[in-house]
């Protein structure tokens, strides 16, 4: 017999794997077909991206900021510009607008989401917000009240006690022990800026139901983050290091609590596809 009576054979598809020169089988997406990259061995994407990235850039800050001297050689400069005085620190932008009004704006939206989320479990039309209401609203409260907590007892003066800066007391590096009769401040990290900064946490809430909006949501948190902690660097009541440690706090907190309220689900549909989940979206 021939091989031309023989059924033909099937050969499988192959695909270009990335940071390779050598093809591989491609994998099938349930039933509809298409492909989806395999990831090799290591560490998950997301480590990479989200946690280690990050991490790492805020020890390149910490290390300018903190031990190349930028917080005072900033706070410094800014100082002068108003005239060696804290000139902005009562102003109707810097105090009445972004400090006052931005905090209550801030509560407000939250306010806004608790009550979408607390509504979205009695309107079947908003099942898929459910989840990601809640985790937003979870991840902006705890983002908020663990800076609060940490200003309880870190005990850093802000820039505006300092000598040099109007006033009388002496710098400390961060974390420092204090003499024991030395006053203690209650700077660190930037409360006003985490009323903005916890609202990174738009980034995994919208990734969750709105994928192509979860970078307008991360610029909407960085931006209000950003506004916050620069206009109370204007008036003296922060270095930078206090906003970058409150931005790190809040993206730590809105990042774990979405590996905890949304990794499990995400891990289990891909596992009943029978598919691991594709490397784009980070």
């Amino acid at each position: 017999m021939t091989d031309r009576y023989l059924p033909a054979r099937r050969v499988p598809a192959r695909v270009h794997r990335p940071g390779t020169g050598l093809p591989g089988p491609a994998r099938r997406r349930g039933s509809v077909g298409g492909t989806a990259w395999i990831p090799g061995p290591g560490m998950p994407p997301w480590v990479a991206w989200q946690l280690l990235l990050p991490l790492a850039v805020f020890v390149v800050a910490n290390f300018v900021l903190l031990q190349l001297g930028g917080d005072r050689w900033l706070a410094g400069h800014l100082y002068l510009w108003e005239g060696g005085r804290w000139a902005l620190r009562d102003g109707f932008v810097t105090n009445t607008l972004v400090h006052e009004a931005g905090k209550r704006l801030s509560v407000l939206a939250w306010l806004g989401v608790a009550a979408c989320a607390a509504a979205a479990w009695y309107r079947p039309a908003w099942r898929a917000w459910r989840r990601p209401l809640l985790y937003l609203a979870l991840a902006v409260l705890l983002s908020t009240s663990l800076v609060a907590w940490m200003k309880s007892w870190t005990h850093v003066d802000c820039p505006w006690d300092l000598v040099g800066f109007g006033g009388s007391r002496g710098y400390h590096d961060l974390l420092a022990a204090l003499p024991a009769q030395a006053p203690r401040g209650a700077c660190f990290p930037a409360g006003h800026a985490s009323a903005g900064y916890a609202w990174v946490a738009l980034f995994f809430c919208f990734r969750s139901v709105r994928p192509h909006w979860r970078w307008k949501g991360l610029a909407t948190g960085l931006c209000a983050g950003l506004v916050f902690g620069i206009s109370q660097q204007l008036r003296g009541a922060h270095f930078a290091s206090h906003d970058a440690w409150t931005l790190m706090v809040c993206w730590l907190v809105a990042l774990l609590l979405h590996r905890a309220m949304f990794a499990r689900g995400t891990a289990m549909r891909a596992r009943d596809a029978n598919i691991l989940p594709a490397r784009g979206g980070r």
